[in-house]
């Protein structure tokens, strides 16, 4: 075994407040590795991802979705409840957890949801799911109800535990994409960003109230990223994220492909502008994937009849790295506290001994065919990008390899 000792290579582990002792690589793996020429970077922590088991494994599994994350540099994922059974119960969450326990190569954190079935009509037995799921959240439907989000975020607050949210007003959602000059021209449905933001701005005052732990999930618009900036500064116990495709795609980039819809849907470049801003002034506090896969069949039906969701975790880093480090608009610095840092200290995960090991200078071509992940829509197909993962390793084993293959 080979210890990486490389004070340049380690810097960003440190930076993340990883500890730097005892990280070895079998001698066959070193021998192989200009360490002058490669960076170690901790390992990346997602705060929103959506593995699709139990209840939709032919959109992707557990063990495929794992593999996926650690090909992207990730060895702790917190997976979304909208599966099948939802994780409203016990039972239905120990389901889950015995899959994972099974298949997963990665830590895989579950949220259970706030509502049953998600629903939006009762709450969850919040205090039996207290032990079980790493916080709360009926992500991709929002709890429209201000009386049961209030009780919520009460009884999470008892807990001790953290209310993260989808904000989208479901009552004047009717689009699929945002209102933009794409729009009118080639008549699609759109949605407005007050969908998201006066969510937000509800649910920002009743976090106030409480004084819950509190998250939004997937920010993509300008109101939104000064909402929570305002609440900061007021004292607001809030965090947020948002997702590689909003900070380097607008709705200047669509096309009428299923590929380019998601929920929220691409905000205008004045959204990207003020995310951007958001992420380096510290408003942003994480970049997550929303990772969301489908089966080629739900995603082949344009922009109109394709379900919402791209997959993303196996490019994000790069896509960081191509659009705005390497671009000289985010510091690598400020993308290692997003992916990493960040989410840990917020979400109460252990520092570990993960990493991953990258050739900044490699360069690819994004072809969705290659994916480990059984979804294949991305925006980003045919790009070329730059950061070649080469090595991640959990706990000292390495879960992934691409280094003489």
């Amino acid at each position: 075994m080979k210890l990486i000792d490389t004070q340049a290579s380690l810097q960003y582990l440190r930076l993340a407040d990883m500890p730097t002792v005892d990280m070895t690589i079998p001698e066959e793996i070193a021998t192989s590795l200009d360490f002058s020429q490669v960076v170690v970077l901790p390992g990346f922590c997602d705060v929103h991802v959506h593995l699709r088991e139990p209840g939709f494994s032919y959109k992707e599994t557990i063990y495929t979705g794992t593999r996926a994350c650690a090909r992207g540099g990730y060895t702790d994922v917190l997976t979304m409840p909208n599966l099948n059974p939802v994780p409203d119960c016990v039972s239905a969450i120990q389901m889950q957890r015995d899959l994972i326990d099974r298949d997963a190569v990665v830590r895989v954190h579950p949220y259970a949801s706030i509502t049953r079935g998600e629903r939006g009509e009762t709450l969850v037995d919040m205090q039996s799911l207290r032990d079980l799921a790493i916080a709360y959240s009926d992500d991709g439907k929002d709890v429209r109800d201000t009386s049961l989000m209030r009780d919520a975020m009460i009884e999470a607050r008892r807990l001790g535990k953290m209310i993260v949210a989808h904000c989208e007003d479901t009552s004047i959602a009717r689009g699929y994409i945002r209102e933009c000059d794409f729009a009118t021209r080639y008549s699609h449905d759109a949605i407005p960003p007050s969908v998201e933001y006066s969510q937000v701005e509800r649910d920002l005052q009743l976090a106030k109230d409480t004084g819950v732990k509190y998250h939004v999930c997937h920010v993509s618009t300008k109101e939104s990223v000064d909402l929570i900036r305002d609440a900061k500064r007021d004292g607001v116990d809030v965090t947020c994220e948002t997702a590689p495709h909003y900070l380097t795609l607008t709705t200047s980039d669509l096309i009428d492909e299923g590929r380019f819809k998601m929920n929220p849907p691409l905000g205008l470049p004045r959204d990207r502008d003020a995310l951007i801003e958001g992420v380096l002034d510290g408003t942003v506090d994480m970049i997550a994937t929303d990772h969301a896969p489908h089966s080629i069949e739900e995603k082949s039906r344009g922009l109109r009849g394709s379900a919402f969701g791209i997959v993303g975790i196996e490019t994000a880093f790069a896509t960081l790295y191509t659009y705005l480090v390497r671009e000289g608009i985010v510091d690598m610095d400020t993308i290692v506290r997003c992916l990493s840092l960040n989410p840990r200290r917020r979400f109460d995960l252990d520092t570990r001994c993960d990493y991953s090991i990258w050739d900044m200078d490699r360069e690819f071509v994004v072809n969705p065919d290659e994916f480990v992940s059984l979804g294949r829509a991305t925006p980003y197909e045919g790009a070329s990008m730059r950061g070649v993962n080469l090595l991640t390793v959990k706990d000292n084993e390495i879960i992934y390899k691409n280094i003489g293959e």
